[in-house]
């Protein structure tokens, strides 16, 4: 516990039934929505403000506002440039004060909906969307982005399913470790490959690609969507998150609390671990710091932290690391 640096809170953006992405009318103006990703935001990044993107098809106009300043907004206006669109990013808070700063950034379709409630409709756009979000983040892979490839072990109490996950494929290998194979305190341990997202350095990294490409910032805060109306840019693209429940009225849309604890980088810990304890608990040893999690808690809007979590996450992840000389 003496290791601890701080403790931090965020609201992942959960829709039980997945994220929207879609197009309506707003009086003159068009509105994309893209929004809704709970714990998955940085992964499906890409892929997601792809398919936003692809509602503009057939448009003759080439300027829009893309309202929030997170990872969707981010990615979501690059694309845009990338087409040739001049675009503002109107949003009440920079990227390093956004849900998406507060992520853990393992690249793992985790928390974006719930399967019981989701639709074929839905599964069939995240399947897309993750790909092409995958795709273009190996692409950035290096030290500019903050993305690396690094070893991920799952730890469980019980046997993994023979059936796999829809995504495996999007790991280069995976193979389960017997107990004489690993030092960890479970039963069953699977090792993959997986892709580490630092979001401090990503998030940094897309706000000078933005400006470079001619992009325009302006802190502006929007109570309601009429005021969107007095915007000049005829397309809107809404990737506000949380914030689309009172903006647009999205009753399903909920924040998912998440609790992390920071703890001094250890460069020896070239790895990550998923499970392995009771209820929610990772580990993702990043450049800047060795973070511990987690929880997800649907609803609780509570921004303090909970020192009974800390303290489960912390112990959680000392028995785990018991068996290590």
């Amino acid at each position: 516990m003496e290791n601890v640096i701080r403790v931090i809170v965020g609201h992942r953006p959960y829709r039980p039934s997945g994220f929207v992405v879609k197009s309506e009318k707003l009086d003159a103006k068009t509105v994309i929505h893209n929004y809704g990703h709970g714990g998955a935001g940085i992964t499906l990044s890409w892929g997601s403000s792809a398919l936003a993107v692809r509602e503009t098809l057939g448009m003759e106009h080439r300027v829009a506002a893309v309202i929030g300043g997170g990872v969707m907004g981010l990615t979501t206006a690059r694309l845009l440039q990338d087409a040739g669109w001049r675009v503002t990013i109107r949003t009440k808070t920079v990227a390093r004060h956004t849900t998406s700063n507060v992520a853990g950034g393992e690249w793992g379709v985790a928390s974006a909906h719930d399967p019981e409630v989701s639709s074929a409709a839905f599964k069939s756009q995240l399947d897309f969307a993750a790909r092409i979000a995958h795709h273009a983040h190996t692409n950035l892979g290096g030290a500019d982005y903050g993305i690396h490839w690094t070893e991920l072990y799952n730890l469980s109490q019980r046997p993994f399913s023979d059936e796999g996950d829809k995504f495996d494929a999007l790991y280069p290998y995976q193979t389960e470790l017997m107990p004489d194979e690993h030092p960890f305190d479970s039963p069953y341990v699977r090792c993959s490959l997986t892709m580490m997202v630092e979001p401090a350095t990503f998030l940094r990294r897309l706000t000078e690609d933005f400006l470079q490409a001619g992009g325009k910032f302006v802190i502006q805060n929007f109570e309601d969507k009429s005021e969107l109306v007095t915007l000049d840019e005829p397309v809107i693209f809404n990737c506000t998150g949380l914030g689309a429940g009172k903006l647009f009225g999205d009753t399903e849309i909920t924040p998912a609390k998440g609790q992390l604890v920071f703890m001094p980088p250890d460069p020896d810990v070239d790895y990550l671990t998923i499970g392995g304890g009771s209820g929610l608990l990772y580990m993702f040893s990043r450049s800047d710091v060795l973070l511990l999690g987690g929880t997800f808690k649907p609803g609780d809007y509570s921004t303090h932290a909970e020192p009974e979590e800390t303290k489960r996450i912390v112990e959680g992840h000392q028995k785990i690391f018991s068996g290590f000389a």
